[in-house]
């Protein structure tokens, strides 16, 4: 999905979303935009990797298992990029292995399936402390 940055109002913190399951993807889309967050949805790890370089959201939402580059590379890219120093990640993942190698990484780690009211509640204690 293309978006233009000039359409995204300035008073809400971006958020990014990668998942590469739609019904999920909608799930997080819709627990940040109720959280007060601007939202860009992306599927695939490739055209994350070229997204996060052109931003800098205040919180990542990311699968591990992603068709192009994989999560944990992403992760890792993430916490390399010093313009990237305050953003937040959550892990959202059914690989339970994976995620608790990977959680000092991260600042949350949310194993699959995850509902709609913990993602929003953790966006939105996030979303106060960005303020």
């Amino acid at each position: 999905m293309e978006l233009n940055l000039d359409t995204k109002p300035i008073s809400r913190p971006l958020a990014i979303i990668i998942e590469d399951n739609e019904d999920q993807n909608l799930v997080f889309t819709t627990a940040l935009e109720q959280a007060g967050y601007y939202t860009e949805s992306i599927q695939d790890g490739t055209k994350a990797q070229k997204r996060l370089s052109e931003v800098i959201p205040k919180i990542v939402v990311l699968d591990l298992h992603l068709p192009g580059i994989d999560g944990e590379k992403l992760l890792r890219q993430i916490r390399d990029d010093r313009r990237l120093t305050n953003t937040r990640v959550v892990l959202a993942t059914a690989d339970a292995l994976l995620a608790s190698a990977l959680q000092s990484q991260a600042d949350f780690v949310f194993l699959k399936p995850i509902s709609f009211s913990q993602l929003n509640q953790l966006a939105i204690r996030f979303n106060r402390h960005a303020h």
